[in-house]
C-alpha cells in the first residue's frame, strides 16, 4: 500500500532537523520574488532563501549516493539547503565535499551556520563570490552539478553560461540538476553536439535531470 507520509533516505536526525527547519521557515521574501518584485539584484534578498524542494532535495542524496559520488557543486548555494544534502551523501559515502556558490555574504554565513548545525560544516566548501568565477577551476572532475540559477536581465541566462563553465568539469556518468528550466540552458543540454541526454521530472513544476554521456 502506498504510504503519503513524508519520509526521507537521510537517517540522521540532526541532518533532518534542520532540513525541517529550513523547510518551516520557507516563506515569500518581503519583495516578493525576483520575478515579480522588479529587482533583480540578490543583495535585495539576503534575508530570504530561495531553496529547493525537499523532494529534490531526497533525489540529489539517492543519486550521489548510488554514484559513491565524492567531489559535487552547486550554483547558488543560498542558505543551505541543496548544500545539506549534497553534504549529507558525502560523509554518509565515506567522505568528500561539496563545493558551493554564493554571491549573498549573508546567505553564506547562513549556509555554513546550518551545516554546522547538522554535523556537516567538514564536508562544504562554500565559495563566496559570482559562481561564473567560483565555480570556474573545480580542481578536477566532479560527479554531480546542481544549477539554481538568479535570473538576468539581459543576454544568456546564469543557467546558460554557468553550464559552459561546468560542464567541462563533468565526468562522464555524472549528472546536472537544473531547477528552474531556463530555455538557453535547456538549449544547451538538448543540444546533439554537447553531450547531454536529459528529461524534465515532476518535481517543483519541472526539474530537469541531465546525463553527461560523451
Amino acid at each position: 500500500m502506498y504510504n503519503a507520509e513524508p519520509h526521507s533516505a537521510i537517517r540522521d536526525a540532526r541532518v533532518t532537523a534542520v532540513i525541517e527547519r529550513l523547510q518551516a521557515t520557507r516563506r515569500a521574501p518581503v519583495r516578493g520574488n525576483p520575478m515579480q518584485s522588479g529587482s533583480l539584484d540578490p543583495l535585495d534578498y539576503a534575508e530570504q532563501g530561495f531553496s529547493i524542494h525537499p523532494e529534490q532535495g531526497e533525489l540529489i542524496y539517492l543519486l550521489c549516493r548510488g554514484l559513491r559520488a565524492q567531489r559535487v557543486a552547486e550554483f547558488a548555494t543560498s542558505v543551505g539547503m541543496s548544500t545539506l544534502y549534497f553534504a549529507a551523501a558525502m560523509r554518509d559515502n565515506g567522505g568528500g565535499t561539496v563545493i558551493g556558490s554564493e554571491i549573498v555574504p549573508a546567505k553564506v554565513a547562513a549556509a555554513k551556520r546550518n551545516l554546522a548545525d547538522a554535523g556537516l560544516a567538514d564536508y562544504a566548501d562554500i565559495r563566496e563570490g559570482d559562481a561564473r568565477k567560483t565555480l570556474r577551476d573545480l580542481g578536477g572532475p566532479v560527479d554531480f552539478i546542481l544549477i539554481d540559477g538568479w535570473p538576468g536581465d539581459k543576454g544568456p541566462t546564469l543557467a546558460r553560461q554557468v553550464i559552459e563553465i561546468v560542464a567541462p568539469q563533468l565526468r562522464v556518468g555524472g549528472y546536472v540538476m537544473n531547477d528552474n528550466a531556463e530555455a538557453d540552458f535547456l538549449e544547451f543540454v538538448r543540444g546533439p553536439d554537447n553531450g547531454f541526454v536529459s528529461i524534465t521530472l515532476p518535481l517543483k513544476g519541472g526539474t530537469e535531470l541531465c546525463l553527461k554521456v560523451a
